[in-house]
């Protein structure tokens, strides 16, 4: 695999760059700082990060069926209209819990926004546990709870014949399959179908590519791995020059490229003189597989 090439193409510095999803229609790869309270979108034409500032932790974005996007801010499902900056809420989760926020969240094959919470950080990875639930936000703006006792809901995506949802929930250090019906977008059946090793360390973002195998960023273990959820086995390692890789995700023009975020939050002076392109986002080329285009919300 020596044709892997790993490039830095924004080195901003960002506290958690999460949820990188290409935009086609823009050509550009849309992205969140979740401490840094901003939506940005890189473009390779121009090499430029613009980012439109939001007054809550955003954690994630997704494409909006018709037009613009859908991003989770705090507690709330809202609708950004980019040209004119503005966010609109759309519903809100877990009233109860003034100090949870959303994580990670991926909008599914029939266009339904699946999203869920957390317990806010005291340190990186440490937090009050099981304070989370996963969500799906339907077109009509209706909103389901799947389960709760989440401690960071993370990764998400499905499988290429859209029978399997994969989830992670980081601190169970496990990739896990449901059984998952397209029609209802109900899921069942949970089961782990890879556990990390301990140098890899806490599984974070996911994606999958065009073979059926998931892409899991390795957050403090700086690197994305590849895995065969058929045979819970790993199959390829890309080591990044970042610790805190936080989630990957294909695109650019056919989806040949893998994007990858970071972060840079709790890391001192000498850590970030060491790793100057912490919270940077990376471009990985030469992967020799593609990924699957991003579904937009339907609603």
């Amino acid at each position: 695999m020596s044709s892997v090439r790993i490039e830095c193409v924004a080195n901003e510095g960002y506290g958690i760059g999460e949820s990188p999803v290409w935009d086609e229609k823009e050509g550009a790869l849309l992205y969140v700082d979740i401490s840094g309270r901003k939506v940005c979108r890189w473009s390779p034409v121009t090499r430029q990060a613009q980012a439109i500032p939001v007054d809550a932790p955003v954690s994630s974005v997704a494409l909006r069926k018709s037009g613009d996007y859908v991003i989770t801010l705090g507690t709330k499902f809202a609708a950004l209209k980019w040209k004119e900056k503005q966010v609109t809420t759309l519903t809100q989760v877990d009233k109860d819990k003034p100090n949870n926020r959303f994580n990670d969240g991926k909008v599914d094959p029939a266009g339904r926004y699946f999203a869920g919470t957390m317990a806010e950080e005291i340190r990186p990875a440490v937090l009050e546990r099981h304070q989370g639930s996963l969500y799906t936000l339907f077109s009509d703006l209706s909103v389901v709870k799947h389960f709760d006792q989440v401690d960071i809901s993370n990764g998400l995506d499905w499988s290429l014949d859209h029978k399997t949802f994969f989830y992670i929930d980081s601190l169970s250090y496990s990739v896990d399959a449901f059984d998952y019906d397209l029609q209802t977008g109900k899921i069942g059946n949970r089961r782990s179908i890879y556990k990390l090793e301990k140098e890899e360390s806490i599984p974070d973002g996911m994606c999958i590519d065009t073979e059926g195998k998931l892409w899991v960023a390795c957050y403090d273990g700086g690197r994305v791995i590849r895995l065969d959820p058929e045979t819970g086995k790993r199959l390829q390692t890309v080591k990044l020059p970042v610790d805190k890789t936080t989630s990957c995700c294909f695109g650019g023009r056919d989806y040949s490229e893998m994007y990858v975020t970071s972060a840079s939050a709790g890391m001192d002076k000498e850590q970030l003189s060491r790793q100057p392109q912490a919270g940077g986002i990376f471009k990985i080329t030469g992967l020799g597989v593609k990924g699957v285009p991003p579904f937009p919300f339907a609603g």
